[in-house]
């Protein structure tokens, strides 16, 4: 029986809109045998469990926030390494990441992708995709799809934390084994000290 569980990865997935964060993080979780968690899948959970005909659930905008890190600093205390996305950008991801820094080491991927190619994406998940409903911001990604208004005003993380910029434009650049290899580095080299 384990009784003192390691140092787990949080290998954080981040980005504007569109960039394919979720995609990435659910193929990444795949690849290295770990959970996803998804900050919008938390979300749209909420929202299921919502007995409302409200088109608006901004409101459990921060409870989602919440749960997100709650769930988090659970499984890292309990040595569960993890991969967790969100669109966060650094005014929210910096300061729920710090504490976990205590005990988990983080890795910090940012995908990216040409504004077009952002705007593509978000307007045919607009199009598409019907548990948008549950994040309210459908008139924030028809701007971005139309071009009214810039994906790139995103803030990256910024956090003391090994990084990696990911394009997504067309499957991954890096590729997802060298993705896989930088979030792995992280256990190999808390394994050896």
């Amino acid at each position: 029986m384990v009784t003192n569980p390691g140092r787990p990865v949080i290998a954080v997935v981040s980005g504007p809109p569109g960039a394919g964060k979720s995609t990435l993080a659910h193929a990444l979780a795949t690849e290295l045998g770990v959970p996803a968690i998804i900050r919008d899948e938390i979300k749209q959970g909420m929202v299921l469990a919502t007995a409302t005909d409200e088109p608006n659930y901004d409101g459990l905008n921060i409870p989602a926030l919440d749960a997100f890190f709650a769930v988090l600093t659970v499984l890292a205390r309990a040595g569960v390494s993890v991969v967790a996305e969100a669109a966060f950008q650094d005014k929210l991801w910096r300061p729920n990441l710090m504490p976990l820094t205590e005990f988990a080491e983080i890795r910090v991927i940012h995908c990216t992708a040409p504004a077009e190619v952002l705007h593509e994406r978000i307007a045919r998940r607009a199009r598409t995709d019907p548990h948008r409903r549950a994040h309210a911001d459908r008139d924030l990604l028809a701007e971005i799809a139309s071009g009214a208004r810039a994906a790139d005003t995103f803030v990256p993380v910024q956090i003391e934390a090994a990084g990696l910029v990911v394009d997504t434009t067309e499957g991954y650049r890096p590729g997802l084994q060298a993705i896989t290899e930088f979030v792995s580095k992280a256990a190999a080299a808390r394994d050896l000290g």
